[in-house]
């Protein structure tokens, strides 16, 4: 790519990221071709041939004398988006492990019976992949979005993206947490429940050390802590803040295991159980303890959360609470497809979120304390 090529190509960029974040609204003038030769160090033919292509492509229109304004790229093609767009997007942090297959099959096969086309994009819990996401939907034709909030738990950089698909009437569904602040529809667990059944099925065991280990970049894991330390206080334990182990999503692979190692080497208020985010770092908790000789569940109970195949395949059947998955997927997909066909408008009182509530999987993983067994 020539320098001239990549210059002319960074300043349609800017435009259309512009547009798509809502800070070019539609029939607003743009800069002066004057003003992009300044902003970008061009020249004059190189901001021609970028703002050009925009037109060309319905991104922008010329009035003559008046100057370049900000299209509405929806106006013309509206009613026919509504009745042949059968194009739906599933976003989710990631896409081929654990339990996400589950879920993009219970809203692709739906989606699919009733005859749409399902695109599948992943961000990695990453916002700038989001965006990307976000900004490659808005300049496409979908119809609607299902989408797994990225890094849930934070102010969003991104809820320009989402307002704007509000404004360009493109519906937009969020499975397993939200932005708060779009208070969109929504499918998600009782985290909150979800977290205090973890912990009080281990109480009811008898264990009072319970170390509870949780992601916390994401609303899912800060609410399953809210319930562990409800379990704690309706039961009237004394929670000792050293058991509260977080991380995000960045150390997931390092920071449980050295914070739990730590915790272990201290014989006095050793803990008896645990409680996990999910069932993945369940296993690679397992995998450390059974090098340092630990039994589960007879030195140390463990319980993950989402039921996931792993659940039953570990060598340790995990106790585990379950995940809709299958079922989550289908109604995030029924309720796309209401979105669609009312228009991104629902019936005053007419509320297609779920919260569903959570049950505890038992199976072996976790047992009632024996002081004789202890750590």
């Amino acid at each position: 790519m020539g320098y001239s090529e990549a210059k002319y190509k960074k300043i349609k960029q800017s435009i259309k990221t512009n547009i798509l974040k809502g800070l070019i609204t539609t029939n607003e003038k743009i800069s002066s071709e004057s003003q992009l030769m300044k902003e970008f160090k061009v020249s004059r033919h190189t901001v021609r041939l970028a703002i050009g292509e925009l037109v060309n492509e319905g991104w922008l229109y010329r009035e003559q004398g008046a100057g370049t304004f900000c299209a509405d790229r929806r106006e013309s093609n509206l009613s026919s988006i509504n009745e042949n767009n059968k194009n739906i997007a599933i976003v989710t942090t990631f896409i081929s492990e654990y339990i996400f297959p589950t879920i993009i099959r219970g809203a692709e096969s739906y989606l699919s019976e009733h005859g749409y086309n399902v695109s599948i994009f992943n961000t990695n819990n990453q916002y700038n992949q989001e965006e990307k996401i976000l900004t490659q939907i808005l300049s496409s034709n979908y119809a609607g979005v299902i989408i797994e909030p990225t890094h849930s738990a934070s102010a969003n950089p991104n809820l320009k993206y989402y307002l704007n698909m509000e404004k360009e009437k493109i519906p937009y569904v969020m499975i397993n947490a939200m932005y708060e602040e779009l208070e969109p529809v929504s499918f998600s667990l009782d985290d909150v429940k979800g977290g205090f059944l973890q912990t009080k099925h281990l109480i009811d065991l008898g264990h009072r050390d319970i170390v509870c280990i949780y992601k916390t970049d994401d609303a899912q894991g800060q609410n399953r802590l809210k319930g562990y330390i409800k379990a704690h206080r309706e039961c009237n334990l004394r929670l000792n803040p050293k058991n509260i182990i977080t991380y995000q999503t960045e150390n997931e692979h390092s920071k449980p295991i050295d914070d739990l190692k730590e915790l272990l080497k201290v014989k006095a208020d050793c803990p008896t159980a645990v409680v996990c985010y999910n069932d993945q770092l369940v296993l690679r908790l397992l995998d450390f303890v059974r090098e340092e000789g630990i039994k589960v569940p007879e030195h140390l109970s463990f319980v993950g959360y989402d039921d996931s195949l792993l659940a039953e395949l570990s060598e340790v059947k995990l106790t585990s609470v379950i995940h809709p998955k299958s079922e989550l997927g289908r109604d995030a997909a029924r309720a796309i497809i209401r979105l669609i066909q009312k228009n991104n408008q629902i019936d005053p009182g007419e509320d297609l979120s779920k919260l569903y509530e959570p049950q505890l999987k038992i199976r072996h993983s976790t047992a009632p304390i024996d002081k004789d067994l202890a750590i």
